[in-house]
Parts: structure tokens; sequence; C-alpha cells
């Protein structure tokens, strides 16, 4: 039986496959343990109360850029809040055991899902992940934090902007940068596009 872990916009199960995740509980969880109050999280973050709110009962789903600034805010990475579903020690992740995060529209045929390579943890220095992009996946706006980025494109094509720069890749590519320059990213292309991507420090 898969032991994977989704995290889906629209928080379907993958079917078979994988099991859902809500972060909400989490998130809020962490933000009471940092004895912040919602509107402070929300200042931080930039978005209302209201929304923020919503978030943390699962009632409204951030985007990956969204759930980015909530987790920078709260001075931890989203690979702390998978933490505990790996267990201590764990060397070897089998295919179809590890945890992946879903960003899904609609259906899982759409979007962006990260499966995890390192088992996430508060006292990792660097994460790594294979990005999954279908076609038409987007990063839906730039991030910017803290550390540096490689990443190497093992099949499909990318479109990859840095600091303002659209830079177009294909199977074999590779790139680099300093993870405090705007990034995103998109698939325009017909094929799925998976890129092993590793950054330190740990962000995702």
């Amino acid at each position: 039986m898969d032991k994977g872990v989704a995290l889906s916009e629209d928080l379907d199960q993958e079917s078979g496959q994988t099991s859902p995740l809500r972060v909400g509980a989490r998130l809020k969880f962490v933000r009471r343990v940092k004895n912040l109050r919602l509107r402070q999280l929300a200042q931080r973050v930039g978005c209302s109360e209201g929304f923020l709110s919503k978030i943390e009962n699962d009632k409204v789903n951030p985007s990956l850029q969204m759930l980015h600034r909530i987790v920078t805010a709260l001075d931890i990475s989203i690979g702390e809040i998978l933490a505990q579903e790996i267990e201590e020690g764990t060397v070897v992740m089998r295919a179809g055991e590890r945890p992946v995060i879903r960003m899904v529209p609609d259906r899982e045929t759409e979007g962006i899902h990260l499966e995890w390579l390192i088992p996430p943890g508060d006292a990792r220095l660097l994460s790594g992940s294979v990005h999954v992009v279908h076609p038409g996946g987007v990063t839906h706006g730039v991030i910017q934090h803290e550390g540096e980025e490689v990443g190497y494109i093992l099949e499909g094509e990318l479109e990859l902007e840095v600091d303002g720069e659209v830079h177009f890749l294909k199977a074999g590519d590779s790139f680099f940068f300093k993870s405090d320059l705007p990034h995103g990213y998109r698939n325009t292309g017909d094929c799925v596009t998976r890129v092993l991507w590793v950054n330190t420090p740990p962000t995702f």
C-alpha cells in the first residue's frame, strides 16, 4: 500500500496512490506555537485576515506562491509540515512511496505536483524534489527567498523566468540561480515536464 501524501488545491485523492493532507490545521498550530495572532500573520503574508482564516480551516486552497509566503512568514518550510509523515532515519524512499505535494486546479491531469526525494525535516541543509508540471501548469507569480537552486530537465519542456528574463529549456538542459532573484515557471508544451530540483536551504 502506498504511503505517499498529497496536498492538492482541491484536496482530492490521487486515486490509489496517495491520501489527502489538509495543511490548514498544521499551519494554524504553528502560528499558535509562535504566539502569532491571525492578523499579525496576515500582515506578514500580505493577505486579508479573512482569507488566511479560510486557508487555516481548509475552506480556501492556496496557490503555490501563497503557500510559500505563509511558510516563509512562519519561518518554516513546506517540508516541515510533511516531516511527521516520514520515519526518522529514512534512507531510501521507494517509487510510489514518496510524499507528494499536488497543486491541482480541477483534476489530477492538470497543474503541478512535487515529489519529495529527500525526507523533509527541520534539520535538513537542502531539499530535493521532482517537479511534475502538466501542460498549462504554472506557478502563478514569482517567488523569492534566500539560498541557491539547481535543476535538470528530465523530460519535456519548461519556460523558466528568473529576474524578469525568460529561458526556454528542454530535456537535458540544466539551470542554476540565486533564490533571492524573482523566479517562476510554466509548461507551455503539450506533454508533461519533469524537473529534478534541488535548493538550499530548504524552502519547500
